[in-house]
């Protein structure tokens, strides 16, 4: 892990799982995808104008799926935190 990243992840883990997993997977991953995924390539509208299910079904589906990302990304970089912490302490 270079200096760098180190030295951000430290400052981004103060600030808690909660909030690295709200903004970095479901504001910066999720919102983007639901978007995408919901108005551009599933087309939401048909001719009698927004279709409100599909809207809910791409809501709860990119909802969880930013939640996952979040989790499982904070998951990984801890773990290669960590993996530094103790190499540093080895030198």
């Amino acid at each position: 892990m270079k200096e760098k990243d180190f030295n951000a992840w430290s400052d981004t883990r103060k600030k808690g799982k909660l909030n690295f997993t709200l903004l970095s997977g479901l504001l910066a991953w999720g919102l983007p995808m639901f978007i995408v995924m919901t108005f551009i390539v599933n087309e939401a509208f048909d001719e009698s104008g927004l279709i409100t299910s599909h809207v809910v079904i791409n809501g709860v589906v990119w909802t969880i799926g930013g939640l996952l990302f979040g989790t499982t990304t904070w998951f990984f970089t801890e773990r290669k935190y960590h993996k530094e912490i103790a190499k540093r302490k080895e030198t």
